[in-house]
């Protein structure tokens, strides 16, 4: 009587264990054998999409954020996959406010591209709020106003080439001469002071920056 009591009562324990284990398995939403989650997993999953906005697949959760790409255009643009036919222009610094505002686009930044202010409501994707900023964008291929001497960018840098406009100001133009107007001086420094620059300085340029001083020479 013993035996068959002692063997009853082991039954029972491992009855038990098998129950409690079933039931934690069960209510935590562990992975199945497929891989798959279990249902209270993704009834959760669903209830968290539901509140949080999605994504578009393959975007960053910023509009526009570094190393994404934009289409083509400066006024009229969407962004798009790097790998798309569309893709024109990768973006190398994203900075919120005003251009005038914040931080210096990388001197080789080809374009600037504005972004309004957009707010959830008015957001068609609903994928949340954008908030007021510029994109620094450089062009997937060439050519490449940014680069020094290439006759544009948003930005004048050392090996950029200018001529005068009238009032004492300069615009940048191509140092190879193929540009509407001719280049008459070449920025050769950068320096925080004008009298960091050599003798042979004969006009200084604003460059902006940690040396905002561009020293220029006759082409």
């Amino acid at each position: 009587m013993r035996e068959r009591s002692a063997m009853g009562v082991a039954f029972a324990l491992v009855a038990l264990l098998v129950t409690l284990l079933t039931g934690c398995q069960g209510s935590s939403g562990a992975a199945e054998e497929d891989g798959q989650l279990g249902e209270s997993r993704s009834e959760n999953a669903s209830e968290q999409q539901a509140t949080t906005p999605t994504v578009p697949a393959g975007y960053g959760a910023v509009f526009l954020g570094v190393d994404e790409c934009s289409s083509f255009g400066t006024t009229s643009f969407t962004e798009v996959s790097c790998t798309s036919e569309r893709a024109a222009a990768r973006v190398v610094a994203r900075h919120d406010g005003k251009v005038g505002d914040g931080p210096l686009c990388p001197g080789t930044t080809d374009f600037v591209l504005h972004i309004s202010e957009q707010s959830r409501t008015s957001d068609e994707d609903g994928d949340g709020a954008i908030p007021q900023g510029y994109a620094c964008m450089r062009n997937l291929t060439p050519p490449h106003p940014g680069d020094p001497g290439g006759g544009g960018g948003p930005r004048t840098i050392v090996g950029d080439c200018v001529y005068s406009s009238g009032d004492g100001q300069v615009r940048e133009t191509s140092c190879d001469g193929k540009g509407e107007q001719k280049p008459q001086y070449k920025v050769v420094r950068s320096v925080a002071e004008r009298a960091d620059c050599p003798l042979s300085t004969a006009l200084y340029v604003q460059l902006g920056g940690e040396k905002p001083v561009g020293c220029a020479r006759p082409v």
